[in-house]
């Protein structure tokens, strides 16, 4: 999720009382752990560089590292606003680390969980990176304790913290509803995709990914050895794959082999989860293309998509990351 987002979990769950198990800086303190760890981003450059998403969400974001992350709001809390350092506020900053993890393993990006013993991007595909609708169960959270004290004069220090306290929970609340329905929404889009024949395929591979807006509609993908169909599939209307587009992927050829030996191939490969590979003709050279269907499809790439020029007897003349078109 975006840093907003981390930000806005960590002031809810200090109000919640979490901010409360240390004297002073409480609320810096859980914001602090619920975006540490980001801290790799330090390490991994420009967003969407190649870099980044070889160094991003890896050990951080890891469950074994999860204890340690937490040390580091602490300490940096104590630094900045002398708060007290014990074991309540560490198992507080604990919570605002895995509240980190567990809202990226919601979106499409994946996060790789289980550092070092695998690294395998686990993802739920239920929610966008930036998810407009939590956002606004946060303001909303905000808001309304300032509305409320503007309304009446007679509330008093104590019932203040009272209403944040309890429009606190009403975002985590909420939050936890809100990522219930998209998960039974994602589970019933993937049912009625998977209720249909593709070709005679049987089992084919079947991803939805999340609309930002609807809850209600996805983005379908359906993989086969041969094909891949994208699809809009709307919770509310009747599903027919025949809207659709089928694209058709490069299966293997000596290109592919040449372009994924490079750098921004090799990296690129173990990101990707939904890979497309495409050859084509490029005036005289051969180019080569890789792209992630989570983020972009055949006709669309966008900027998760590596790409190589090669000449006829495939030599790899340019590899690059980026935006394709």
């Amino acid at each position: 999720m975006d840093n907003l987002t981390h930000s806005l979990t960590g002031l809810m769950m200090s109000r919640v009382g979490l901010g409360r198990t240390t004297e002073r800086g409480g609320t810096l303190m859980m914001i602090l752990a619920a975006n540490t760890p980001d801290i790799d981003v330090l390490a991994a450059g420009f967003p969407g560089s190649l870099r980044y998403i070889e160094v991003h969400r890896g050990y951080t974001h890891s469950l074994l590292m999860a204890p340690v992350m937490a040390l580091l709001p602490l300490l940096l809390a104590r630094w900045i606003s002398k708060a007290s350092i014990n074991w309540w506020s560490y198992l507080a900053c604990l919570l605002g680390v895995l509240s980190h993890l567990a809202l990226d393993l919601t979106n499409v990006y994946g996060i790789r969980l289980l550092l070092p013993f695998s690294s395998r991007w686990p993802r739920l595909d239920i929610t966008d990176i930036v998810d407009p609708w939590i956002l606004l169960i946060f303001i909303l959270a905000m808001a309304a304790p300032a509305l409320a004290k503007l309304v009446s004069s007679e509330i008093g220090a104590s019932k203040t913290t009272r209403t944040r306290e309890a429009w606190a929970w009403f975002a985590i609340v909420a939050l936890l509803s809100y990522e219930g329905f998209r998960l039974a929404a994602h589970q019933r889009a993937l049912a009625v995709m998977g209720a249909h024949l593709y070709g005679g395929v049987i089992t084919p591979r079947i991803t939805a990914t999340p609309d930002r807006i609807n809850p209600l509609r996805w983005r379908g993908i359906v993989e086969t050895e041969d094909f891949v169909l994208t699809v809009n599939l709307l919770l509310t209307e009747d599903y027919n794959p025949a809207f659709g587009h089928v694209d058709y992927p490069t299966q293997s050829s000596a290109a592919i082999d040449a372009a994924r030996a490079t750098e921004p191939f090799r990296v690129f490969e173990k990101f990707n989860q939904l890979p497309f590979w495409r050859v084509s003709a490029a005036g005289d050279n051969i180019l080569v293309e890789l792209i992630d269907l989570r983020f972009g499809t055949p006709r669309q790439p966008g900027l998760f998509t590596a790409t190589a020029t090669l000449t006829p007897d495939d030599r790899v003349l340019e590899s690059r990351f980026g935006f394709l078109r």
